[in-house]
């Protein structure tokens, strides 16, 4: 408990918008705009400050970052980049997927941007290419979208009895479509029946939640998008009140005590957003920095649910868990 009061602590203090704005002119200021909310973010800032130090910047000594946060309602997302952009910063760093990478996008065509994205950059149009985006704009293809019929796998495999599969999408996210036609393709491979329902805030939500009950779901598949990130605790709540197996994008949910999650790492691509931040401020153009693709996938078990759930996991599939949770 003492720890996650830490946590409200630095994110109350440390992300606050403005927080950290100074008067020193000649200090660069990096605005931070993000689909997603503080308190859900310490992984990915605290690995991107990391990339920031490693490139000689360090916050409040000599760089300032403006932070702005959606909490999940991305139609906040243009007014914010629009008062970063009033703010002459000199980087923006549009984190939490593709609605803050548009939102930026739309609000400057000359204030150098780093993005993070779930899908194809390229597919979508923010960039023209892989090895050359042109324009102002790079950033970092972390892959969260693409995975959902493997996550389907992986959720059939541990839990082969669980036959109705609710599927969780946010359906104001840009990959939603396609979230969802990658998963009933899936499912008929599988032979598995999907209730995909969806949600875009935090009263839908609880519909849905009642919905999934009234299914009578087996299991459950939250699919990657920021907003159902901004809703962690509370999803992982609900699978654990309704004893769902349930499996999600990021480790951090299986930290929070979801049973399963298969994804990118975090930090591993947030690190390269700062990275990229860091080249940007000394100079680089970004129409000549390469899209970089998160490679490094995890897949994570918290035994503890596991055990809790009644869920016996056999050595050959536990062989194929990159990191357990006691």
């Amino acid at each position: 408990m003492r720890r996650r009061v830490l946590f409200a602590s630095m994110a109350a203090t440390a992300f606050s918008p403005g927080g950290t704005r100074a008067q020193q002119k000649a200090m660069p200021v990096i605005g931070y705009l993000s689909s997603r909310g503080a308190s859900d973010s310490i992984v990915p800032v605290t690995a991107f400050r990391k990339a920031l130090n490693a490139a000689g910047y360090v916050e409040n000594q000599n760089v300032l970052i403006e932070y702005r946060w959606a909490e999940g309602k991305y139609e906040l997302l243009p007014q914010m980049a629009a008062d970063l952009v009033s703010r002459q910063v000199n980087v923006i760093v549009a984190a939490g997927g593709e609605p803050s990478a548009f939102a930026a996008k739309g609000a400057t065509s000359t204030i150098p941007i780093v993005f993070s994205v779930g899908g194809d950059p390229v597919k979508a149009g923010l960039v023209s290419s892989y090895g050359r985006p042109g324009g102002n704009i790079t950033g970092i293809s972390l892959f969260t979208t693409a995975p959902e019929a493997k996550r389907l796998g992986l959720l059939h495999d541990f839990v082969p009895r669980a036959s109705i599969i609710g599927v969780l999408i946010n359906p104001s996210y840009q990959e939603a479509g396609a979230q969802a036609h990658e998963l009933e393709e899936g499912a008929r491979t599988l032979g598995l029946q999907l209730r995909i329902l969806h949600a875009n805030n935090q009263t839908e939500l609880e519909v849905t939640f009642k919905s999934f009950v009234q299914k009578r779901i087996d299991a459950l598949l939250v699919t990657a998008a920021p907003f159902l990130d901004t809703m962690r605790d509370h999803i992982v709540s609900f699978a654990a009140q309704n004893r769902l197996p349930a499996i999600y994008q990021f480790r951090e949910y299986a930290v929070a005590g979801g049973l399963m999650s298969y994804g990118i790492s975090l930090s591993d691509g947030y690190r390269s957003v700062g990275d990229y931040t860091g080249r940007l401020l000394k100079g680089a153009k970004p129409s000549e920095l390469p899209i970089v693709q998160s490679i490094k996938f995890e897949f994570i078990l918290n035994q503890k649910t596991a055990k809790t759930l009644g869920i016996e996991v056999p050595p050959l599939l536990l062989a194929r868990v990159d990191e357990v949770i006691e």
